[in-house]
């Protein structure tokens, strides 16, 4: 709306300004009409001076204003050139001033010729001339045309100056208004600013304090729950011991046993070899059936427990990982890497594998946990690799708006997608399992990542190898989720 009032004002005002402009055009295209008269006049007065007394004053006065009347001529067609009515009485008047001079120039001579009597009989007959009517007519004409000019373009200056004022007047106040209505907005505005912070403020205490509440909250449970699982895989390994004694004694036996049945069955004693050893029983069929069950069985117990005891020790390392505060400090990531490498570089020398490690950016964090992750991750990618193809492991970095972003490329079998949150679940493994494991290392990994504060994601394909892409601050300060878990 100012724009457009202000757009106006100018655009007015700037026709006012011209259309006074046409006006004092026309009054001096007025003045310039009695101007060329007087000239003429003055020219017609000096002559007849002249030819009175023969006076040089007078010629020399004369032969001024006829010097003067051609340019005063000129000046008065270049004013009325905008008008086609003044340009035809402008040729008129042109014509009609020629001759008059020419009578003056005829007069002069009579003079110079000391013929002073034709002279002075001249005066009434160029007193009152063809000439002298047309001039005296022609400037009537144009000064009716110019009079109808100026009263024309009087009125149009006074509308336009009128107008002009009107819309001064309104712009001014409906600027009022808006300076007005913008106090008014501006003071709701700052109300309801002040509201929202007075509220934001008061919100942020509420957040403050539930969050201290739910954070204290998760901090018990997370400290109870690691108490649990290491109270639960302590009591365990008691009872697990036991059992793995007495399968032990249980195996001890199963010789005695066997060999009192086929002592038994045969009527015979059982006899030391020469090494002082009980040789094998000789069984009947049944009873060497029953013999091998009895051995397969033990051999399954054995497992289940080398098995329970693997998962406990799992437990009680990642009870203990969990307590460990972690202490940021300034790590040299591909040094750290390089020695993850040539840790395991007997296992790449079997498996054909090659280890390329790029330029990688430095971070501040915790460096076992660091070590853990990536020792875990370059593991796996030996450990899982395409069989019959020559392993390659790419170990690659950037940083990213205060991020430091790693990825450990191979071309191992890879991970169906269906399964890419299933690998990092607790005890839980995806694809044919043929090597060993619990199911813990990568569910142990995600969880340090989360505790520096960054995340982990896995992008692969069957068969196509697997990237781990893991993402951690760059300048970790112990203060995020490690103080929040």
């Amino acid at each position: 709306m100012l724009v457009a009032i202000s757009a106006s004002s100018v655009i007015l005002v700037n026709a006012a300004r011209r259309d006074s402009g046409m006006v004092v055009h026309t009054v001096e295209a007025e003045n310039q009409i009695s101007t060329l008269l007087l000239e003429i006049r003055r020219a017609e007065s000096a002559a007849r001076a002249y030819m009175l007394n023969a006076q040089p004053s007078f010629l020399t006065e004369h032969e001024a204003a006829v010097a003067a009347i051609v340019p005063g001529l000129d000046k008065l067609a270049d004013l009325t050139a905008d008008n086609s009515v003044q340009v035809e009485n402008i040729k008129k008047l042109r014509a009609a001033i020629a001759t008059r001079m020419a009578e003056f120039a005829k007069a002069v001579g009579f003079v110079k010729q000391n013929d002073a009597p034709s002279a002075v009989a001249m005066l009434p007959q160029t007193g009152a001339g063809a000439a002298v009517q047309a001039i005296a007519d022609i400037s009537r004409a144009m000064r009716a045309e110019e009079d109808r000019l100026f009263i024309q373009r009087t009125r149009t200056a006074d509308s336009t100056q009128q107008l002009a004022s009107i819309v001064t007047v309104t712009g001014s106040g409906l600027v009022i208004a808006l300076a007005g209505l913008s106090i008014f907005l501006v003071q709701r505005s700052s109300r309801a600013r002040d509201e929202a912070e007075a509220q934001l403020r008061e919100n942020n205490l509420n957040l403050e304090s539930t969050v201290e509440e739910r954070t204290a909250d998760l901090r018990e449970a997370n400290d109870e729950i690691q108490r649990f699982a290491y109270i639960v895989s302590h009591d365990l390994r008691s009872p697990l011991v036991n059992i793995m004694g007495f399968t032990s004694e249980l195996e001890e036996l199963r010789g005695d046993i066997f060999r009192r049945i086929a002592s038994l069955a045969n009527d015979t004693p059982v006899v030391p070899d020469v090494n002082g050893e009980l040789p094998e029983p000789a069984l009947p069929e049944q009873d060497k059936q029953l013999s091998a069950d009895f051995t397969e069985a033990l051999g399954f117990i054995k497992s289940s427990i080398g098995k329970m005891d693997r998962l406990i020790s799992a437990i009680l390392n990642l009870t203990r990982e969990g307590r460990r505060e972690f202490k940021p400090v300034k790590i040299d990531t591909r040094d750290l890497i390089e020695n993850i490498a040539s840790t395991v570089a007997h296992q790449a020398a079997e498996t054909e594998t090659t280890i390329r490690v790029e330029p990688l950016p430095d971070i501040v964090s915790d460096r076992l946990a660091l070590e853990q992750i990536f020792s875990n991750l370059i593991d796996n990618a030996i450990k899982y690799l395409k069989p019959g193809v020559p392993g390659d492991i790419l170990v690659k970095g950037r940083t990213k708006m205060g991020f430091a972003i790693y990825e450990i490329v191979d071309n191992g079998r890879g991970i169906d997608p269906k399964d890419h949150q299933r690998i990092f679940d607790l005890f839980r493994r995806a694809g044919t399992q043929d090597k060993p494991g619990q199911g813990i290392g990568l569910a142990h990994v995600r969880a340090l990542v989360r505790r520096l504060g960054g995340t982990m994601s896995v992008s692969s394909e069957l068969g196509a190898g697997s990237n781990f892409t893991v993402t951690l601050p760059a300048r970790w300060t112990g203060t995020n989720r490690d103080k929040q878990a």
